[in-house]
């Protein structure tokens, strides 16, 4: 079976992984954190700059953690933080979720955030998610859905940047608009033949003075950043002059006393069925 070549839409510009950086446990992974647990063995997928993965880390120690990323640049920054934070056990290492370099059953937890949006063939991506982890175990992924963005004021600019980037994105072979795909995507990779498939949905709000300046100023920037302006500007999709009126509308919009933007995001968790009885959670004997 041949990938589908996916273009990370993004780049990986200081804006980009600014916005990376901010993402924790608690305002990325809430859905999954009542399941975790001390001694789980846990795979995070697409890991960027690990504020997420140290995280879950402390959540699961002394179980064992494996961190990947196709970035090798974000690797080393993802190592620099957990070394930080003292988790010097975490393992990170080069992969992609369409073919990941483990045996089955290697995980108790697998867990991906924002990463199947940039995924040529999510269904493929979901069943190597499914292969690696244990009977019993658990699949956890969460995605943004942009159509469903919502903000205010509603600057004609910001309808432009939206319409812009699904478009830029999709001919870059991923889906802008995954959340709300993502229970399609996990019945078609048979997450509902046994087990049980548990979607939901959360945000992000951006609404106070210091998260309306950093949402709206880190967009004003990743908009003109090379990475993504060449990508629009090559690719047909826009002109400069129309990135500049797309940043300088972001700049206006987190002046606005009353800016206030939401991000919706689409949760599914797959716990896997478990084999035998008297089992924990990875499908060996308590």
């Amino acid at each position: 079976m041949t990938d589908k070549t996916v273009e990370y839409v993004h780049g990986h510009p200081e804006s980009v992984l600014r916005s990376h950086r901010w993402r924790t446990a608690a305002n990325s992974a809430g859905y999954l954190l009542s399941d975790l647990r001390p001694g789980l063995d846990l795979l995070d997928v697409g890991c960027g700059p690990g504020t997420i993965t140290v995280e879950l880390a402390e959540l699961v120690a002394p179980g064992r953690v494996v961190a990947v990323d196709a970035e090798a640049e974000v690797l080393a920054a993802a190592r620099e933080h957990a070394a930080r934070r003292g988790l010097t056990g975490v393992e990170f290492t080069s992969a992609r979720v369409e073919s990941l370099p483990f045996p089955d059953d290697s995980f108790d937890v697998v867990h991906a955030h924002q990463v199947l949006q940039h995924v040529g063939d999510p269904v493929r991506a979901l069943r190597e998610m499914r292969r690696v982890c244990r009977p019993g175990g658990l699949v956890a992924v969460r995605d943004a859905d942009y159509a469903a963005m919502a903000w205010y004021p509603e600057l004609p600019e910001l309808d432009d940047w939206l319409g812009l980037y699904r478009r830029v994105a999709r001919a870059a072979g991923g889906e802008p608009d995954a959340g709300r795909r993502l229970l399609a995507w996990a019945r078609a990779a048979g997450y509902d033949n046994g087990g049980e498939l548990l979607p939901s949905a959360s945000v992000w709000c951006f609404s106070g003075e210091d998260d309306r300046a950093w949402w709206g100023g880190l967009w004003a920037d990743r908009t003109v950043e090379p990475d993504y302006a060449t990508r629009v500007t090559d690719g047909g999709h826009g002109t400069s002059a129309e990135l500049s009126g797309i940043a300088d509308a972001w700049r206006r919009w987190r002046r606005h006393p009353d800016a206030w933007f939401s991000v919706l995001h689409g949760e599914v968790r797959h716990r896997l069925p478990r084999t035998g009885t008297g089992t924990g959670l990875s499908g060996r004997p308590e």
